[in-house]
Formats: structure tokens, sequence, C-alpha cells
């Protein structure tokens, strides 16, 4: 596993012309630039599972490439404040097939030299001939230590858990019982008129979440295979999530995770890419006032036609930790609405269950 270890130093504190780049508008870090920093590190690890250790470029005859298929998760454990050196680091912990599970992880570093993890992630790539485009074989991983052993386990259960979550996609079979039970419930007290208007809370329709830009892809933001690099969307979709957030919170708001971005098709330099951003679920809990679910949309937009091919899904959460509980309540009004409102009650679920798990540990 460690023949694949890659990292990134990022020396925020001790380089202010460096900071310069990285600034957000509250003088923090921007997050979205972190992430694409992030799916170019899980990119690095991948080649050099394929290449080897000693790997210095990407050869041109490699007779193969590698994309990424999706990202399970980014966990935020931890503020960015106050501004410190950062390390990106990960290495590849589970080999399937033709696919490859990375984990990555950004550490903020003391001055004193202490560390301190502040997000986590999993990135799945998946490899391709360059030829066929079919899948190929990746190198399986030798296991020598035991938590060598115990990484790859965890890789497998992460494994089965996308083959489970995809069973009980929506798309596939209806909501449980409970999960009916709960959007009833919501449709009780905020769908009818009278009843919203009686309710303490501010309803807000879905579909009036939406959020969209349109833009054009240029050659500067291109990958190795002459793509739009995959990075560049996170960050777009991860900067049009928080305006969303901000505006239907009506407050500023700090990113929790991501909840999973699935990549059906690259996007190709020159075309036009609209990002539609819809609130799907908000919630109080008593860590936070507020948790706002954001489901970002990317298609490509046919200009002879008019038609749009989706090419990714990104999914988000964002909080305040403090204030007031929050005061609004996003309703949906369709079927298909009301699917994606699970999707993101389930989304929040999952993620209050590894915050859990993570405190006990």
């Amino acid at each position: 596993m460690q023949d694949s270890y890659c990292e990134i130093q990022l020396p925020f504190a001790s380089s202010p012309e460096f900071l310069e780049n990285y600034t957000n508008a509250s003088g923090g870090i921007r997050t979205g630039l972190l992430m694409e920093h992030l799916d170019s590190l899980a990119g690095s690890i991948a080649y050099k599972h394929m290449l080897g250790p000693d790997v210095s470029k990407l050869p041109k005859d490699a007779g193969f490439y590698i994309v990424t298929a999706s990202v399970d998760r980014l966990d935020m454990l931890t503020s960015l404040y106050p501004v410190r050196d950062m390390r990106l680091d990960g290495q590849v912990i589970h080999t399937g097939k033709s696919s490859m599970e990375i984990a990555v992880r950004m550490e903020a570093v003391g001055k004193d030299g202490t560390e301190k993890t502040v997000m986590l992630g999993r990135f799945c790539m998946v490899c391709r001939d360059a030829r066929t485009h079919q899948a190929t074989p990746v190198n399986p991983l030798v296991l020598e230590t035991p938590e060598d052993q115990t990484l790859f386990n965890l890789g497998e259960v992460h494994r089965r858990r996308r083959a489970t979550r995809a069973g009980k996609s929506l798309s596939r079979v209806p909501p449980s019982s409970s999960e009916a039970e709960a959007l009833h419930s919501l449709y009780l007290k905020y769908g009818d008129e009278q009843r919203a208007s009686t309710a303490d809370i501010e309803r807000v329709f879905m579909g009036d979440t939406r959020l969209e830009k349109t833009m054009i892809m240029f050659p500067q933001e291109r990958n190795v295979h002459q793509k739009i690099f995959g990075g560049y969307l996170m960050r777009l979709a991860y900067e049009l999530g928080f305006a969303n957030s901000c505006l239907f919170t009506r407050d500023h708001v700090t990113f929790l995770s991501l909840d999973g971005i699935s990549f059906a098709r690259p996007v190709p330099i020159g075309s036009l890419l609209r990002l539609t951003s819809n609130i799907v679920h908000s919630a109080s809990s008593e860590q936070y006032p507020a948790l706002v679910h954001v489901w970002v949309h990317a298609d490509v937009v046919d200009l002879d036609t008019g038609t749009e091919q989706r090419t990714n899904d990104f999914r988000f959460t964002w909080c305040k930790e403090t204030g007031p509980p929050l005061k609004r309540m996003v309703v949906p009004k369709t079927y298909g609405e009301a699917m994606q409102w699970i999707e993101g009650r389930r989304a929040l679920e999952m993620g209050s269950e590894i915050r859990q798990l993570r405190k006990r540990a």
C-alpha cells in the first residue's frame, strides 16, 4: 500500500504569498480549491499504483487511462480556522478487478510539528484500456502488515455498502415505511396552504430553491485525457451549492460533508456546461441549528438541439454551528422531488451516524 503513497504540501501559514491564492471572502481557505487538489491527488495515487512507485511522469503509450468513477464521501472533521500549513496525502487501500479505492486525508500541521486531521475522504478510480475504453485489470495489492489488512477489509466493507446502497436506490425500490411516514407528515404539516400559513416555520417549495450557472468549458481546465478536469467540476459545484445554502438559510454556512459524487461521462473542452442546484432537505439538530443538503447536477448542452446530457451529480451538506434553529423548511411538490427529499434525509442520517461513530471512537 505504501508504494502508492502521495502527498501535497500547502504552506498556508508559512507563506503569505501562497495563502493569497486560496483566501476566501471570510479570510479562511477556499474549500472548493482543496477538493480540486484532493481529486488531483487521488489521480496521482492511482497512476502511481499502476506504474510503480518510481514513476516521475506519465508515459504517452501506457495503454490505459484512469478516471474518477465516484467520490464516496469527504467529511470535514474540524474547522480550517485558524489558518495553518496543510498536508494532503493518501494511498490505495483496496483494489477490485479494474477499480481502486483511494483514501485521502487533509492534515493541519502546527508550528510545533503537531498534526491534526481536518478532512477524510474516499475516491473510487477505475482503469480503462486506451484503445477499447473497456475495463482493464489493475495491479492487486500486496498486504504486508496487519494495518494493511485492516485498511483492505475497510475497503471491502465500503464496496459491499456501495452495492447495498445501489440496491436500495429510490430509482429501483420504493421508500421504506418510515420514510413514507415522514414524507406524509411533512405533507400534512406544510403541503396544505392553510396549515402551512399557521406553522411557525416558513415553507419553501423545492422548485423555488433552484439556482444555476452556465459556463463554457475552456482548455485551461483540461486533464491529461484532454477532457475537463473532474476536480475543477467539483469546485464549481461546491461553490454553487454553497451560494444556494447561504441564500436558503439567509446566513453564512459551514461545509460539513460531501455525501457523494457520480461521474457519468466526461465533459468535453469547448462544451456548454449547465450546473443546477436545489436544496433537497433541511433540518435542525441538537448539534447544528441548521442542516442543509444540496443536490447539484451538471449537464452538457447540445447547442444544435438544445438537449442536455447529464455528466455529474454532486451532493453536499452544509450547516450552521451556532445561532437559533432554522426557521425555513424545504417542501417537495412532485413525486420526483419527494424522492430527492428522502435521498437528502438519508444523507443527513448517514452523516449523523458517521459523526457519532467517530465521537465514540
